[in-house]
């Protein structure tokens, strides 16, 4: 197995982002890369800054001949969505990333890679250290916290930046400009509940869903993938439907922006009933893969015997919340009427979890139209506050209006075809980058979104296209020599 990024080109770039894998970086737990990031700035003798929340700032300046230019911003995000598969040992808080090269990608041993967005901040150090590189002032702005809030770009001071355009380096497919973003808000339903006793004849099983391709909330809501929170809790709702089955734990989904991949639940049912119960899903097991058995080739659903436990959750609370996940809705709500292909609003179960006093469901809505995001809220919360659940929505972030006129547009569109041949593809993406709320605090910002090929963000299966990284880098560098003059 090949380990050695950097003997990949650019040779900068692979080499800073190989470091930053050897340095823990979950959101919320930025700590070491930012103290790695801040001493780079510093060492280089450039002005460095760092904000109350952890937010980076590095400047550059211009080089002789280009004080003309406009400034612009590289922006990325310090921390990395920590995603493992279930027989991988790895604390994401002390462990490296274990990256390696496998043909044309570079992916990692049983976990996310960090590619997402490992690379886009990999490129702007890369582009700090290079003094043979032609370009105008430039900003290189890093933030933290955006995987599970965007926390770092909401706490952004209004003098912290002094530049006039930002090229936002978190997309994930080259040759594609993004010009636009969904926005985006959490909503939690919980399920107070109280523990009672097992009383009758009864046995417990052990019902475990595995192998769905999961995948990023947004980028992939339109490609049909299960998600193992709705799957789960088809089956247990049929079950208790007919069987009278409790539950006594249940566990689905750890991250709001991902696609659940995996879903337990250790259950209880009547001794009477264990034959037909068996039967029954196993019956439900064989028309679920048959519904996905293109999308989903490794879906395995299986049922254990397992120890009877002591106590189950109220069934009176087991079947409110069955029924308001079941009718919760999942998946593309609309696709957007203005760029054929495009979904406008969506919305992921992402996290179904019990801990002994609560179940909390979570999920995550998307629009590129604030008012149908409300309106998804709106509908969401109706089938769990039927279904006597608390609702709270919390991180509401804004989506970025595209602007088909944006001089920097035009800039890297001529760009491109002057060093490719062909022209860039312009996009809007449905998924939260920082820029809707960067331009809303800045709003005299020209924004651009764009990167490399990345595929799976957000899931074990994570890599990333090792020539593109290569394209990506050469159009950025073009795209700093060709920056428009000051206005």
């Amino acid at each position: 197995m090949n380990t050695n990024l950097k003997t990949l080109h650019p040779q900068t770039l692979w080499t800073y982002f190989a470091e930053i894998c050897q340095i823990p970086h979950p959101s919320k737990k930025e700590e070491k890369i930012i103290k790695h990031v801040k001493n780079f700035g510093e060492k280089l003798g450039l002005e460095t800054h760092v904000d109350k929340v952890g937010n980076i700032l590095i400047r550059k300046p211009a080089t002789p001949g280009y004080e003309n230019r406009q400034t612009i911003i590289l922006q990325s995000h310090l921390d990395m969505v920590p995603q493992k598969n279930n027989d991988t040992q790895h604390d994401f808080e002390k462990d490296p990333i274990k990256a390696y090269i496998e043909g044309e990608w570079v992916k990692a041993e049983g976990t996310t890679l960090g590619a997402d967005n490992g690379i886009g901040a990999a490129s702007a150090m890369a582009v700090l250290a290079d003094n043979s590189l032609e370009h105008g002032n430039i900003e290189c702005l890093f933030t933290i916290d955006e995987e599970t809030g965007m926390t770092g770009a909401f706490a952004l001071e209004e003098d912290f930046l002094k530049g006039d355009i930002l090229l936002n380096l978190d997309s994930e497919d080259e040759g594609e400009l993004y010009i636009g973003c969904a926005g985006g808000i959490d909503t939690t339903a919980t399920f107070p509940y109280k523990m009672i006793n097992v009383v009758g004849a009864s046995e417990a099983w052990k019902i475990i869903i595995k192998g769905l391709k999961g995948g990023h909330s947004g980028l992939d809501i339109n490609l049909g993938r299960g998600n193992a929170n709705k799957l789960i809790t088809r089956i247990l709702w049929q079950a208790n439907r007919n069987f009278q089955l409790q539950i006594n734990e249940i566990d689905g989904g750890s991250l709001r922006n991902a696609i659940p991949r995996e879903a337990s639940a250790i259950v209880v049912v009547p001794k009477e009933n264990e034959v037909e119960f068996e039967k029954m899903v196993k019956e439900l097991t064989l028309k679920i893969k048959n519904e996905l058995r293109n999308t989903e080739p490794g879906l395995t659903i299986t049922l254990e015997k397992t120890l009877l436990p002591k106590q189950i959750i109220d069934p009176a609370v087991t079947h409110r919340m069955l029924q308001g996940v079941y009718a919760c809705p999942n998946g593309t709500i609309r696709m957007t009427d203005d760029m054929p292909g495009v979904v406008e609003t969506s919305t992921n179960l992402a996290i179904l979890k019990s801990d002994g006093e609560k179940i909390e469901v979570c999920s995550l809505q998307r629009s590129a139209v604030d008012s149908a995001k409300e309106d998804l809220c709106n509908m969401i919360r109706c089938a769990f506050e039927m279904a006597g659940a608390t609702v709270e929505h919390s991180g509401s972030y804004p989506g970025w209006k595209p602007n088909m006129e944006s001089p920097i547009l035009r800039t890297m569109t001529q760009v491109y075809e002057n060093k490719f041949g062909k022209t860039p593809q312009i996009k809007v993406i449905h998924a939260g980058l920082e820029c809707g709320i960067i331009g809303g605090a800045f709003p005299n910002l020209d924004m651009i979104s764009f990167g490399p090929t990345i595929r799976n963000p957000h899931s074990p299966d994570e890599k990333v296209k090792i020539d593109t990284v290569g394209l990506f880098w050469e159009y950025l560098t073009e795209t700093l020599k060709n920056a428009p003059e000051k206005l």
